[in-house]
């Protein structure tokens, strides 16, 4: 199931955390994102406060092309950069969601990102279509 949220594109994924997290990266890769960080929280938790957590990991993805295009922009894009993805296990299932790029670089007030931050939006959208279907 995918669906749009005001500040992230979301879809539920019929899959187990691992199967998931890896299709969610080599989507990312077919359209020109690559995976800069990637956050274990559950261990990150485990580690710094004994804590137990669901399976939980936030990406930074980056398009290279997309990236450097936002920054000759505006040096103060970096703030919003790179994309922030989320998968998480919720019961059976797996959640992806993508920070919405137009939302993020909003409060930016440059019109000269509103292409920048259009295109990524539509790559990610594809991200998401793609595996929520």
């Amino acid at each position: 199931m995918y669906m749009t949220k005001t500040y992230a594109m979301k879809a539920e994924l019929p899959l187990t955390f691992g199967e998931a997290l890896e299709r969610v990266k080599r989507a990312l890769l077919e359209q020109g994102f690559g995976t800069l960080t990637e956050v274990d929280v559950r261990a990150v938790l485990k580690e710094k406060l004994g804590m137990e957590f669901r399976r939980y990991a936030i990406l930074g993805a980056c398009n290279p092309r997309l990236s450097s295009r936002a920054l000759a922009a505006d040096l103060e894009a970096g703030l919003v950069l790179p994309c922030n993805v989320v998968v998480y296990e919720e019961g059976e299932k797996t959640v992806l969601l993508i920070a919405d790029p137009e939302t993020m670089m909003a409060p930016l007030g440059k019109p000269e990102l509103d292409a920048v931050a259009r295109e990524a939006k539509a790559r990610l959208e594809r991200v998401v279509a793609g595996l929520g279907s």
